[in-house]
């Protein structure tokens, strides 16, 4: 594609240099870039982009795009763009470059603090069940069919998002759903995307580490539902909002869309009644306009309730019939690290969990212990780097509701994992009352620990970090996944006796 008709796409770009030089590829990694590529600068946490020019050159860059903050007088010896905002840009130039491929898909974004993987996993699971070819994009892993794609994010960087949706229409995919981050949405990764349905799951304390204050994070939640809509170019846009939760009406203000509301009190449009929440799974009846339907998914928790309510609201406003949408929860698969059981012919439970804010501990906690005969033990750390107001707060919520908690070790990265724990640990001591509760920093021996002192009907929640096979430290990343240190744990205390 010439350059000129890339820069066409962009508003108020300022091209300078030969329009027609041809341009191969798009990127914002000047380590990436090919002979014939665009390259464009953007400013990362760490890097600025403009600091690579002459490297993105040197390895045969055929074009930058340049922010115009940077208008200081310039001189390359290829063309170049000035945009008013590269990152904007770079989703522009991704969506043009690829021929708009999030245009000839049906696009399903969920966002929301808790339950975004989940919902996109039984969203995936509904609209195979019906019969559709579908892509995932994730924290876990992205897909095409069943093709799987590793996954560096939640919502990967703009031009990336066009690359795979591209891969998508190709593959012969109708519909793609993913997850939509609060990080993404602030730094404009969503750009040059155009969704058709918004699914909101809820909204609590999460990511105070990025975000100046929790009214911005909800802002920020809420300018996705405010942009469905604006410059469509298909119909049927809808916004599916948790009727049970107090921030969906700030949302809905926000919206232009129609507005679809799930949960379990009355008014919700899909509603839960009859709720049976068993270790197996669960099972409800659901009310909607349609009539009523037996619900039943192999997943447990109440949070699950909601996932799976929100799923069927998405697809059932997408066309898919009732029927093979309650097949396609019925055949779901369990998701990777969220209550993911780990099983060596114990008697007791142990299960991994992905939940790693105050409500999200608090909800998974609270499940356990609805299916738990004996007690509940949990190991669970913070991350480092990360919102410190939330460490005491899940100390607190781990000594109310948990028989034995064990603090330990998550990701640290540059911070002191000794002081992290501590944080942690002073919220422990306001709620532990005389319940046990002790501090390994260590989380291998963490885990070999909660494993030795579980007892026949106990169940142990290992939290924090469920599907994520590494552990970030401040000097190295090294292998490390709970599942397999778990069941390592169990072998070894079985084999010892």
């Amino acid at each position: 594609m010439r350059i000129g008709e890339l820069a066409g796409c962009l508003p108020q770009a300022d091209l300078r240099g030969d329009a027609e030089v041809r341009i191969h590829g798009i990127t914002y990694d000047s380590r990436r870039v090919r002979p014939g590529d665009l390259f464009v600068c953007i400013k990362g946490f760490r890097f600025d982009g403009h600091a690579f020019i002459n490297d993105a050159i040197e390895r045969g860059a055929a074009g930058v795009v340049v922010e115009k903050s940077k208008r200081d007088p310039i001189s390359l010896p290829i063309p170049f763009i000035y945009a008013e905002n590269t990152r904007k840009a770079l989703g522009l130039l991704g969506a043009h470059f690829y021929d708009y491929p999030s245009r000839k898909l049906r696009l399903i974004g969920v966002t929301g603090t808790k339950g975004k993987t989940t919902t996109t996993y039984l969203i995936k699971s509904i609209l195979e069940a019906a019969g559709h070819r579908v892509g995932l994009i994730g924290t876990i892993q992205n897909m095409i069919g069943d093709m799987v794609l590793p996954s560096e994010r939640t919502t990967p960087e703009s031009i990336d998002l066009q690359v795979l949706f591209s891969q998508m229409v190709a593959s012969g995919c109708s519909f793609g759903v993913m997850e939509v981050s609060s990080h993404a949405l602030k730094l404009e990764r969503t750009v040059g995307s155009e969704f058709d349905v918004g699914v909101f799951t809820n909204f609590s304390q999460d990511h105070l580490d990025f975000h100046p204050s929790f009214q911005d994070y909800l802002d920020t939640k809420a300018s996705f539902f405010e942009a469905l809509g604006v410059g469509a170019t298909k119909e049927g846009k809808k916004a599916i909002l948790n009727f049970d939760d107090q921030h969906s009406d700030h949302i809905s203000k926000k919206t232009s869309v129609p507005v679809v509301t799930y949960g379990t009190k009355q008014g919700a449009a899909y509603r839960a009644r009859d709720i049976n929440i068993r270790s197996d799974g669960l099972t409800y009846r659901m009310e909607y306009a349609g009539g009523e339907t037996l619900v039943g998914l192999p997943l447990t928790g109440s949070f699950n309730v909601y996932n799976s309510l929100a799923a069927l609201a998405a697809c059932l406003n997408e066309g898919i019939t009732p029927s093979a949408a309650v097949r396609g929860l019925r055949e779901t698969q369990p998701v990777p690290g969220r209550l993911e059981p780990v099983d060596q012919g114990q008697d007791f439970a142990v299960l991994v969990d992905y939940a790693h804010s105050p409500a999200s501990l608090e909800n998974v906690l609270k499940a356990v212990n609805s299916l738990t005969q004996g007690r509940s033990i949990v190991v669970f750390g913070c991350g480092g780097d990360r919102d410190k107001t939330k460490r005491p707060l899940m100390g607190q919520i781990a000594g109310r509701l948990a028989d034995v908690v064990i603090v330990t070790s998550d990701n640290p990265r540059s911070e002191a994992p000794e002081l992290i724990c501590e944080a942690v640990g002073a919220g422990v001591r306001q709620t532990i009352g005389d319940k046990p509760w002790e501090m390994i920093i260590d989380r291998r021996q963490a885990i070999v620990r909660a494993v030795e002192i579980a007892r026949a009907g106990d169940t142990v929640l290992i939290a924090g970090k469920g599907h994520e096979s590494c552990q970030i430290l401040k000097d190295a990343t090294i292998p490390f996944d709970d599942r397999e240190e778990a069941a390592r744990a169990l072998e070894e205390r079985l084999e010892s006796r």
